[in-house]
């Protein structure tokens, strides 16, 4: 189908995959990544510490101390890791923890780096011991432990490399090493997006997309969105696509509630998985409590997934509980899904979702 309207006309879309959700086709268009502090909305009180860092940094001319983002899935640690290296004018490099195989794969990138350069590592809990090690050393000395040959004539030489700021990004600080975290300088703690900062994310999108979005429009996908920024792009994208092909030149509120229906999105922005896994707990395990590893099986999600996307908006919007034995749905999970303590279900389904 050709184009109808200008008005829906995207701008040419990059790669840059996430692999850490379900939704990576999603967030290609780098068009959409804030590129300064002033752009990036939301995070409002670690955005203006981090602003006074990096003017500190840039004043005495040095690089800035390493950055340790913590957070869900989707809130931005990889724009803003992009937005600090902009800051300070420093060349940007980024890579995974699990891309990391060998040592030589980390000093193969460390020796190349330039002075002040940011080195963003995602999913830096999963990083192989030796090779965290041999970061430990790159991070407070910046140099490199090398063993040049093998045997009784192995010996040990260190490489000098340029200062520059390591980046780490998790979404389970809980198991990164003790070691590792003390030694980053600087730590910022991503929380989920406010309903006004959601809005205002949704406005910025729209006019980048050029799209035209009303106001209940724009309340309406920032409440559906999960706090994430990430999501209500991806959201907003498929209501241009709604818009689009139904010859709607504006993203009102009306059409918001209907693709939110047609993409089984409720009123919370849970969506059908989210509520297949609170069913579940629900119906099979009496509420619970039930173990992560059985609630996956059940569910026939990934335990990472799980917990790392699935489970914090959840637990967020208190609909879910993590107790010693277990997940645990709370009361307001039954009254959310119209069910009873029994399990069965009521005939109100239909209130889950927005209305026009």
């Amino acid at each position: 189908m050709g184009k109808t309207k200008d008005t829906f006309q995207a701008r040419p879309e990059q790669g840059l995959s996430h692999p850490e959700t379900p939704f990576q086709d999603d967030e290609k268009d780098l068009s959409l990544r804030p590129k300064t502090l002033d752009e990036f909305l939301g995070q409002k009180a670690m955005k203006a510490n981090l602003s006074v860092f990096i003017a500190a940094a840039r004043e005495r001319n040095e690089s800035l101390d390493h950055l340790f983002l913590i957070g869900p899935p989707g809130l931005g640690k990889t724009t803003l890791a992009q937005v600090v290296a902009r800051e300070l004018g420093a060349e940007f490099k980024v890579t995974s923890a699990p891309a990391l195989e060998k040592p030589k794969d980390l000093a193969g990138i460390l020796t190349t780096v330039s002075e002040k350069t940011v080195f963003f590592i995602d999913e830096i809990h999963r990083l192989k011991p030796a090779i965290e090690e041999m970061l430990y050393i790159a991070m407070e000395d910046y140099e490199l432990d090398w063993i040049i040959g093998a045997g009784p004539s192995a010996r040990t030489i260190r490489i000098p490399i340029p200062p520059f700021t390591l980046v780490g990004a998790t979404t389970k600080a809980g198991n990164v090493s003790s070691p590792l975290i003390s030694r980053f300088g600087i730590t910022c703690r991503f929380s989920f997006y406010e309903k006004e900062d959601m809005e205002a994310i949704v406005r910025r999108s729209a006019g980048i997309l050029n799209v035209s979005v009303s106001d209940d429009g724009a309340a309406l996908l920032a409440s559906s969105s999960r706090g994430t920024p990430r999501v209500v792009n991806r959201l907003l994208r498929r209501m241009r696509d709604f818009a689009q092909v139904s010859g709607e030149r504006v993203v009102t509120g009306r059409l918001v509630a209907d693709g939110l229906r047609r993409l089984e999105i409720d009123s919370l922005g849970l969506e059908k998985h989210d509520r297949e896994i609170l069913r579940v707990i629900i119906e099979r395990y009496g509420g619970g409590p039930v173990g992560a590893e059985t609630l996956a099986i059940s569910t026939g999600e990934a335990v990472d997934t799980l917990e790392d996307y699935y489970e914090p908006y959840l637990i967020q919007t208190g609909l879910l509980q993590r107790t010693p034995r277990g997940r645990m749905v709370t009361a307001l999970a039954y009254e959310h899904l119209r069910m009873e303590r029994s399990g069965n279900t009521g005939d109100k389904t239909a209130s889950l979702f927005p209305s026009p």
